[in-house]
C-alpha cells in the first residue's frame, strides 16, 4: 500500500481536482492547494506531506517561490512542478542543486504516479 501523502497546489480548480481524485484512486492520501499561501499553511500543519505536485504559474505566489519556502521548512520534501507552457524552464539555481522534476501538461495519470513512484523509490 502506498504511504505517501501529496500536497496538489493549482489555482486552476477543476485540473486540481481531477488530479486529486486520480492519485487518490491510485492510493495516494492527497491534500489540495488553491494557491502557494494555503501550499504553506498545509505543509505548516501536515507533517506527513511527502510530495509537492505544484503548478509553477499561480497568482500571489509562483510555484518556484512555493517549492523554495517548502523545501527551507521541510528538507525530505520531494518537489514536482508542472506548467502548461512548453517554453518553461526550471532557472538554474532552484532549489538549490535539489532534483527538481518537470510534468508538461496535459498529464497521463499514468506517467505522474511513474515519476512519484521513482521518486518516493529514492531515499
Amino acid at each position: 500500500m502506498i504511504t505517501n501523502t501529496i500536497l496538489v497546489a493549482d489555482d486552476e480548480k477543476p485540473l486540481r481536482l481531477i488530479l486529486a481524485e486520480a492519485l487518490a484512486d491510485k492510493g495516494f492520501d492527497v491534500i489540495q492547494a488553491a494557491d502557494g499561501s494555503e501550499a504553506i499553511r498545509l505543509l505548516q500543519s501536515t507533517p506527513s506531506i511527502s510530495i509537492l505536485l505544484t503548478d509553477i504559474r499561480m497568482p500571489r505566489m509562483d510555484g518556484f517561490s512555493l517549492a523554495e519556502a517548502a523545501v527551507a521548512a521541510h528538507p525530505d520534501l520531494k518537489v514536482l512542478m508542472m506548467t502548461g507552457y512548453a517554453e518553461e524552464r526550471i532557472p538554474e539555481g532552484v532549489l538549490k542543486a535539489r532534483e527538481v522534476r518537470l510534468l508538461f501538461k496535459p498529464i497521463a495519470i499514468d506517467d505522474l504516479c511513474d515519476r512519484i513512484s521513482d521518486m518516493t523509490s529514492r531515499a
